[in-house]
């Protein structure tokens, strides 16, 4: 578990196809990593293999190419890097789990004060999933929705933030993971048997009225 709170921007220094899968080393300043701890890259849930001196290995298997950018990713990639979240810790942001939900394309980027508006375009399934001043994570940052878009959502990315993140370097066609709150994701499985039973319902009365 994660909070989305991002600790350090690594950079992949190699790409390779193991047996384990896509195999990435990232360059990144801890020292106290241990193999078999979780770790957020770029908000995707991966497990340390190997580390040393500033680096460390993860790996990415099929189904987690499928729905995540790593398949993207490249030597000199900037990625953000989260550790798990501990039970003492403070939940600053909100609760994240590192598992990818969808990828979303940026749609536009426009400077409005201090701060950079990032459309992000998502796939008609995940919409209903957002609400205006919810919690999202994009690339594994903690952010609020600033605004619903037709096809999508909008996030406003504060000095801080763009300073302490790669996030900084969307632009538009740009692909993030989009990971929705857990409580949304939850309420709407707990939602779908009564949504099938009012769509049905709709259809019978419909088909009444034009018979």
């Amino acid at each position: 578990m994660f909070t989305g709170l991002i600790e350090q921007v690594g950079e992949v220094e190699s790409v390779r196809q193991t047996d384990a899968g896509r195999e990435l080393r990232i360059r990144a300043p801890f020292n106290d990593l241990t193999a078999g701890e979780s770790i957020a890259i770029n908000g995707a849930c991966l497990t340390v293999r190997e580390f040393g001196a500033d680096w460390f290995d993860a790996a990415a298997v099929t189904t987690t190419l499928e729905r995540t950018t790593i398949g993207d990713w490249k030597k000199g990639t900037k990625v953000n890097l989260e550790r798990a979240l501990r039970a003492s810790d403070r939940l600053g942001g909100h609760i994240v789990q590192g598992h990818v939900d969808c990828v979303g394309i940026v749609a536009a980027v426009e400077r409005e004060g201090d701060a950079l508006l990032v459309d992000i375009s998502l796939p008609t399934a995940f919409e209903p999933l957002f609400v205006l001043h919810g919690s999202v994570a994009i690339d594994g940052v903690s952010l609020t929705v600033n605004d619903l878009k037709p096809r999508g959502l909008q996030v406003s990315l504060i000095e801080y933030t763009l300073r302490h993140t790669n996030l900084g370097d969307l632009k538009p066609g740009s692909r993030v993971q989009v990971e929705a709150d857990i409580i949304a994701k939850h309420v709407r499985r707990l939602l779908e048997p009564y949504l099938r039973e009012a769509s049905a319902l709709n259809s019978l009365t419909d088909f009444s009225l034009e018979h």
